[in-house]
This record gives structure tokens, C-alpha cells and sequence, in this order.
């Protein structure tokens, strides 16, 4: 998909009917984990800021990606993800399962530290 997107509701609004609901929890998930974080669109993807890039999200044909927005992030919670397909900077969720809720906040409040750590002297 290679439409450009103004917001996150617009984003999620072009998805097929069948993923809007995993989407919209995807996107509350974080939000709940990092209420001050801003939204919006990088990548052409959903995407959350808060103290320089959180985290993103997207829809695939088989998973949802989320993107911890750094390399460093995957490899730290490798025991946690062990069951998922994981790359350098993505981690796939897949269709055919719940969204790991409490695996998710506990990475993007990970994310939430980092950011404030790194730009706690800036």
C-alpha cells in the first residue's frame, strides 16, 4: 500500500474490514504504555513519538509489524520473542494469534525509558 496518509485513522480506516479491530488495538496498546506520546504518520505507517521516535505499526498480507524504531530493542527482549519472526528493527505478530498485549507495553515503555534517558541531557 503506497497511498500516503495524513493520520492514523485514515491509515487504519484504508485497511481491509477483517484488520481494523487488531489495528485499532495495536494503536491503543501503545498509547496506553506511552500516554504522552504524539501520533503520527512516518514511513507511511502509523508511527508514535515521544522524546524522538517510539514506536510504528503496520498492516501485512500474514502479520501485524511493529517497530520498536531502533535495532537494539529486538535484541533485548530476544527471550520474550522467541515465538515470533523477528529482524533487526521488526517484530511480526502474527493474524492467526492474539495481540500479545502485555508483551507490547512492556517493550514500547522500554522504548518510553530509553528515549527519556537518551534525551534527558538535550
Amino acid at each position: 500500500m503506497n497511498k500516503a496518509f495524513s493520520d492514523i485513522d485514515s491509515y487504519i480506516a484504508a485497511q481491509p474490514e477483517e484488520d481494523r479491530t487488531a489495528l485499532e488495538q495495536l494503536r491503543q496498546i501503545i498509547r496506553s504504555a506511552a500516554p504522552g506520546a504524539e501520533e503520527l504518520i512516518s514511513y507511511s505507517m502509523p508511527a508514535f513519538r515521544h522524546h524522538g521516535m517510539l514506536a510504528g505499526f503496520m498492516n501485512a498480507k500474514k502479520h501485524y509489524g511493529f517497530y520498536p524504531w531502533n535495532g537494539r530493542t529486538v535484541t533485548a527482549f530476544e527471550d520474550d520473542l522467541k515465538d515470533y519472526v523477528t529482524s533487526k528493527g521488526a517484530i511480526q505478530l502474527p493474524k492467526s494469534r492474539p495481540l500479545p498485549v502485555a508483551l507490547i507495553k512492556k517493550i514500547v515503555r522500554y522504548r518510553v525509558k530509553e528515549n527519556e534517558e537518551q534525551n534527558k541531557n538535550t
